[in-house]
């Protein structure tokens, strides 16, 4: 085995569990801020029509960007007030992490959108989607805080269930924006919540 390349796993472990609380403080705002723009947008999906498979990839990924864009300004503030650099190897790794999975995801969404259609049900998305956002979630939660793979296993389950039990023929893109704002909505705001609060408490103890 390479001593360097041992050394560099030892560091970026030892790293990772020295900035677990950290990590904790960033994902909170990040949760409870991708939380409210997910049902916010869910909501507003049926006034938009949002009610076939291209409408509702594009749609959705339009809204994705928002929470994505303030994740990144949250991150960066944080590293910037604790003297931390933003691209670490700790966080290319967490990065790392999500990618097979989110990318997986997003090639499906334009798959519907623009090629050949696969699933024509209609929450057959929102499902495929949490599925594989949650193993994004779970693989990352090895270097993060435990409750965020049982985050993850949560949208991994909820994601299955809805993948079998399908919706009703009449009002199913209904269903698939409700879907939505229930994993990337509801879901985020209640462990956005909780991190928070936990770590409230954590910081008065």
């Amino acid at each position: 085995m390479n001593s360097d390349w041992a050394a560099d796993n030892l560091l970026t472990i030892r790293t990772l569990m020295e900035r677990s609380a950290l990590y904790r403080r960033a994902l909170a705002p990040v949760m409870l801020l991708a939380g409210v723009v997910g049902l916010l947008a869910a909501l507003l999906a049926g006034p938009a029509g949002i009610s076939n498979p291209r409408t509702f990839v594009l749609y959705w990924y339009g809204v994705s960007l928002v929470p994505l864009a303030g994740s990144f300004i949250i991150v960066r503030r944080q590293a910037w007030r604790d003297g931390e650099p933003l691209w670490s190897s700790p966080a290319r790794r967490v990065t790392l992490a999500f990618v097979p999975a989110w990318t997986a995801g997003l090639v499906i969404g334009l798959n519907e959108a623009f090629g050949r259609p696969q699933f024509p049900e209609a929450v057959s998305l929102p499902a495929l989607w949490a599925i594989l956002y949650g193993c994004g979630i779970h693989a990352a939660g090895f270097f993060t805080p435990r409750g965020l793979r049982w985050f993850g296993g949560g949208l991994i389950g909820a994601g299955l269930i809805l993948l079998v039990v399908g919706a009703p023929e009449r009002g199913a893109w209904a269903v698939a924006n409700g879907a939505m704002g229930v994993f990337f909505g509801a879901l985020h705001l209640l462990g956005g919540g909780y991190l928070y609060f936990t770590e409230s408490m954590r910081n008065r103890a």
